[in-house]
């Protein structure tokens, strides 16, 4: 399986898993990851929820060959509905706290899906990246936002615009995540945190939870709808089909071409 989904203890847990692909996400995985977020979301011996990855990779991102057969969406489809907007759209409404552990490389989704999450922790091998421009695209779920929110302009910008990765402590100076560990520190510390959520009242996670996300909630919304919709358009451009040729064919796109 590539998502593993398990209960125990009141902890949801999914995993990546699909270390021959470096965890790149298929439209398969997404709906995968969305129905138990949604599962999760009803079940009330679910208290907690915990994201990870594998020790040596998170996820490298859309498994770009899925992806551009499945990024646009069929006639009778609006683009809301295709599995990555049903993932996200769970994990970004979810009521109970979600907690993530990322080690290795989070690229592109697998840095934006962290600023939906509660309480994000990272291995000192972490290394963040969110390449949309160099694709060819732009930012994605409320990234463009959430992250200016989290890092300041300048920070944001740096990251965003040039789309180069950031490490680790990086991350923490940020507030992308709330603390770095040794990679073998990471799950163990966790799951405790995760623990000790499922331990304190839930109505009372819940509430806080939903207190401190209510400022932003309709900002974030208009925010995917505005992305989604430049997004969308991107994609059918020539300089997101450069890219994407470029990187079929392993050799660096050329944009001077287009104004």
């Amino acid at each position: 399986m590539d998502i593993l989904c398990s209960k125990a203890d009141g902890i949801l847990t999914m995993q990546f898993n699909r270390p021959e692909r470096k965890n790149a996400i298929t439209a398969v995985m997404y709906q995968a990851m969305a129905d138990a977020l949604n599962d999760g979301e009803v079940d009330a011996s679910v208290r907690a929820i915990l994201i990870i990855g594998l020790p040596e990779i998170f996820t490298a991102g859309n498994d770009l060959e899925d992806f551009m057969k499945t990024a646009r969406p069929g006639a009778d489809e609006a683009i809301e509905e295709r599995p990555v907007f049903r993932f996200m759209r769970a994990l970004s409404g979810a009521s109970k706290p979600v907690v993530a552990a990322v080690s290795g490389a989070a690229v592109g989704i697998g840095t934006t899906l962290l600023m939906h999450c509660d309480l994000v922790y990272a291995a000192d091998n972490a290394k963040f990246s969110m390449p949309f421009v160099q694709l060819g695209l732009c930012p994605e779920f409320a990234s463009s936002l959430l992250f200016t929110q989290l890092a300041g302009y300048p920070r944001a910008a740096e990251k965003l615009m040039l789309g180069e990765a950031f490490l680790a402590q990086e991350a923490l100076q940020m507030g992308l995540v709330s603390k770095v560990l040794p990679l073998d520190e990471l799950i163990p510390y966790a799951t405790r945190q995760a623990a000790k959520l499922v331990a304190l009242p839930a109505a009372s996670i819940r509430a806080t939870k939903q207190l401190m996300k209510a400022s932003r909630a309709t900002p974030i919304v208009d925010t995917m709808a505005v992305e989604n919709k430049l997004f969308g358009a991107m994609l059918l451009a020539p300089e997101a089909k450069e890219a994407f040729t470029a990187f079929f064919e392993k050799r660096k796109p050329d944009f001077s071409k287009f104004a």
